[in-house]
């Protein structure tokens, strides 16, 4: 599985160099390494069984610089990767017994550790500063949907984000009812509210998140039941924050938050057991 997510984010991780060159590469390799290196020291340093081999580090650590602003001090990756591996898994048991998704984890200590940095957004290949679409900054569909668009470095490909989330939920990587009851949440909260229900979907972090991140198995309900209320809880708290919240922009904390609630979901909402026959 880890494997197969690893090969999803491939082409996002390709694409963000196309758009954002050297920044994006940068980015993209200090959170890795950040990633492996703190895992490795971690678990050296507490005498636990070194998980090198399930590659959930690398996907940490990619998840997070795909996550991040062109912008972003490299230092302010690198501290938000050790804080993802951390705080995020180690803490919790590690892979497997996490309950927030590490990559987010990291990316929410950035944003209050360091308030600011994701400033300025900007334009994909020559990397002036312009608002982010959520932010203002006019976008078409086609914009939208291709990548060339401020924003952080992996979300802003629409295409080869629903090209790999597909490939997740094909493998069974993935649990469809997620993403899909995400996508439907948002789409009906924006026409209740007059606003565009696709520039929406495809604007901001929404399918990074609710494809890759929303979707990891350890972090989310175990139920098919459980698995819709997890999505439409993200949804709407996602168009909560975009419509009267402080900030443009609600996924991450959408998706931590829901983590949370995670464990009454399954309590309630307790998986089935197939019947015999």
């Amino acid at each position: 599985m880890n494997r197969g997510m690893i090969m999803a984010l491939t082409p996002l991780a390709l694409a963000s160099i196309f758009f954002f060159r050297l920044p994006a590469l940068l980015l993209l390799l200090v959170s890795v390494v950040s990633a492996v290196i703190a895992e490795y020291l971690y678990c050296k340093l507490t005498g636990k069984k070194i998980p090198l081999k399930d590659l959930s580090g690398i996907i940490t650590g990619l998840l997070l610089g795909l996550s991040l602003s062109p912008s972003t001090p490299l230092y302010a990756a690198a501290a938000g990767s050790v804080v993802g591996i951390v705080v995020g898994k180690q803490l919790f048991g590690g892979f497997g017994r996490n309950l927030l998704n590490p990559a987010l984890t990291g990316r929410l200590f950035i944003v209050y550790a360091f308030p600011g940095v994701f400033s300025p957004w900007k334009t994909p290949f020559d990397l002036t500063t312009a608002a982010t679409p959520l932010g203002g900054e006019p976008a078409g569909y086609i914009a939208l949907f291709l990548g060339n668009i401020p924003g952080s470095i992996g979300e802003t490909s629409a295409l080869l984000l629903l090209l790999g989330g597909g490939y997740l939920i094909y493998k069974k990587y993935a649990n469809w009812r997620i993403p899909v009851s995400i996508l439907a949440t948002v789409f009906i909260i924006s026409l209740l509210a007059g606003e565009n229900p696709f520039f929406h979907i495809l604007s901001g972090s929404l399918l990074l998140g609710s494809l890759f991140m929303a979707t990891d198995p350890v972090t989310s309900p175990k139920s098919q039941p459980g698995r819709f209320v997890f999505g439409v809880g993200i949804g709407f708290i996602v168009m909560a924050m975009r419509l009267w919240g402080w900030l443009p922009e609600g996924t991450t904390f959408a998706i931590l938050g829901m983590n949370l609630v995670v464990p009454a979901i399954d309590k309630y909402l307790k998986k089935t057991k197939p019947k015999k026959t």
